[in-house]
Order: structure tokens, then sequence, then C-alpha cells
């Protein structure tokens, strides 16, 4: 049997074993309780004692081999391995946040293996990040560890996913920011000359998501059929501590693979945009970068901007013109909010911004959506009148 104790952390009982791993070296995996330290001393003893008689510490492992007696943290960190050739750049960093920075170093040091795995410590595990992190975050993090399991359910590694008996967090409502009209007129006339001039206009004006804008290339630009086509994306994400470019004939989702009017203000620009491209490729010579040429927004040297100079850029921006600080993202909202305001309906705009359901559009942007609210009541009032006398004072 090996040997343990009670620990307090935040105010709730761990179980701390200790035992000699084979490789010599001494382990001490803490176990959460559950349980708050005051008043449950008892129950908290009596968890310890069971523990400690049924523990039966891992077996030495062999490397790069998976086996349900592994370390859990271990097999987070073979998962990513595994799912790393069957998931986009970006979404594979998204994994390797989760997994490498909160999952693996909270239960790293509980030693408890995959087959050990209770619901209940991954229920802990919850309400420690909550500590510090919003529910959203651990949503995310709650479908790394469900993905993870269900992989090791197939393999057989375990017999059922624990975290289908775990009570997720609940996401908080997402109110999406914006700029009215007025505030847009403000924006465009302090971004005259600028460089992220027509980048704002035309993330504002179609409502595109930052990497749809930096995406943009000429082949994407019918002048004669005045269409704009959005089909490629330039994003960036970190993977192992790079900050790697990603560029992709792909969008978020196959609905926001979409054809656009070009209004006959952005075919000037763009029109303009490309002569003068032209000529700085003509000026500079070899110094002018090839390898971004098909792109419509590059610097006078060709290279291509960046998402993050986008970001930093735009934030200097307004705190330069004093303007209200908003995200770059909220262009795409402030889209939505003006099209809602002069009545354009709900299905128009999900095809605009090209959202992969109406339920997305509905849920982002129901608070905005007063004017269908007004055409609600007004045309209420007018199919069921009420009584003109007012009712009757009865107190």
């Amino acid at each position: 049997m090996v040997a343990g104790r009670l620990q307090e952390k935040n105010g709730y009982s761990y179980m701390v074993l200790s035992y000699t791993a084979p490789d010599g070296k001494r382990k001490q995996p803490w176990v959460a309780t559950g349980l708050p330290v005051k008043g449950n001393k008892k129950k908290a003893e009596q968890m310890l004692r069971e523990l400690r008689k049924s523990y039966v510490p891992p077996k030495a492992e062999t490397k790069d081999e998976l086996h349900s007696d592994m370390l859990f943290s271990d097999y987070m960190l073979y998962w990513l391995k595994i799912i790393r050739s069957a998931v986009q750049e970006t979404t594979w960093s998204s994994y390797c946040f989760n997994v490498k920075d909160h999952i693996v170093p909270y239960f790293e040091q509980t030693g408890v293996t995959l087959a050990g795995l209770k619901p209940r410590q991954i229920q802990s595990f919850y309400l420690h990040e909550l500590e510090t992190l919003k529910a959203t975050s651990v949503l995310r993090m709650h479908a790394n560890l469900h993905k993870a399991l269900k992989y090791a359910v197939r393999l057989d590694l375990i017999p059922g996913n624990p975290v289908d008996k775990v009570e997720r967090p609940k996401p908080e409502k997402y109110i999406a920011g914006y700029y009215t009209a007025e505030e847009m007129e403000e924006l465009f006339e302090a971004a005259k000359g600028h460089k992220l001039e027509l980048i704002i206009q035309f993330a504002a004006f179609y409502g595109l998501r930052r990497s749809e804008v930096l995406g943009l290339k000429w082949d994407a630009v019918d002048l004669e059929a005045k269409t704009l086509t959005i089909r490629h994306i330039v994003t960036s994400t970190n993977i192992d501590g790079k900050q790697i470019l990603v560029q992709a004939d792909r969008a978020k989702t196959k609905s926001s693979l979409r054809t656009l009017p070009l209004v006959e203000t952005f075919a000037q620009r763009l029109q303009a945009l490309k002569e003068q491209q032209e000529y700085n490729e003509k000026v500079c010579g070899n110094c002018y970068n090839q390898q971004y040429k098909g792109y419509i927004f590059v610097n006078e040297m060709g290279n291509l901007i960046l998402p993050n100079s986008v970001t930093e850029s735009f934030a200097k921006l307004l705190a330069d013109n004093g303007l209200r600080k908003i995200r770059f993202h909220d262009l795409r909202h402030s889209c939505a909010s003006l099209l809602l305001k002069h009545g354009v309906p709900m299905k128009q705009i999900q095809e605009w911004l090209g959202h992969s359901d109406i339920s997305t559009t509905a849920n982002i942007y129901a608070h905005l959506d007063a004017q269908s609210k007004q055409l609600s009541a007004e045309t209420m009032a007018q199919a069921l009148p009420l009584p003109e006398e007012l009712p009757q004072q009865r107190w």
C-alpha cells in the first residue's frame, strides 16, 4: 500500500500519494477529492484510505507506445502528435496551447493514468481553470479533452469517455462590439492616406474577416463581371514558439467561400492600386518581392502586409485619432449592424458575412435587431388593436 497524506489547496482537500517509481525517482501524485476542507475532514480521510489501498503505481513506460497505464498527461502530448496531420495548422496551434499550457501542467502533478482518470478529476480541473479564465476558454479545453479521450475509446485503451459525465462550463453570452455609421465616417476620414485605408474599407463594407481581407488576390477580382470572390486566407499562428504565416485556398467554413458584388467605388480603387503596384515593381526592379505578387495587399516593396501588423496598426490609428477603441474584427460586426439597421433580412446578412448557419448570425446580432422588433410591434398593433379606454384602476 502506497503512502499518502491530505493537503489543502485553494480551500479544497487533495490526496497526495508517495511511492518510488521503477526508474528510482520519488513520485508524489496529487488526486483531487472535490471536497472543501471545512467540514469534510473525515470524508477526505476515508477517501485517502481507500485510494491508498486501491492505487497501483503506473508501470515503466515504453517510449512512444500507447497504453492504458501511461500517465494521462503523457497521453495528451502523444495525442497532439497523432492529431497534427488531421487538422489545420491554426487548429493544431490552439490544441497545443490548451494541452501544453493548461491540461498537462494540471494533470501531470496528479500522477493520474489514462485508465485511472475519473470524471470528478476533470470537473475539478474545470473549476480550477475557471478561477482565472473565462468559460469560453475552458470550453475549448473541454472540447480537446473530449476529442482526445474519444480517440482513446476507439483504440480500446479505456472503456468509456469520462468527459461525457462531466458538467461542462456554461458559455457567456457574446455581445459583439461595433461602430455606428457616424463613427465609421470618422474612421474613414482618419484612415485617409494610411497604409490600412483600403483594408479598413474592405473589412467594413463587405464584413470580411482579417484573414479574408489579407487573403484577397487579383485573380479573385473580376472587373468586367464586377464580382469579388472570397476563397483564400492569410493568417498567422504560433507553433513551437515560432510565428508561422498560413496561406491557404480555403475559408473558415464552406459557407465562407462566397462571391460578392464589386461596387464601382471599389472597382476604381482596385484599378488605381493595381497601377500603383505595377509602377512600384518597375521602380524597385530586382528588389521587388515577387513571392506575393498575386496578392492585393502588399507594401511598396511587394512584401505581404502581415496579420499582426494590421491588428497593431489599427489599434494605433484609433488611439492617435481619439477614436473609440474596437478590435479590427469589430469592423465586421459594424457591417452587420448597419445592414440590420437598414432592414436587410437576417438570411441575407448570413450570406453576406459567410456564416455557415443562420443561427450563428442570429445569436451574434439578435440584440441589434431592433428594426425587426419594431416592425413586429407595429404589425401586432394593427392586427390586434387594444381598447382605447384605459383599464380602470382597482387599487
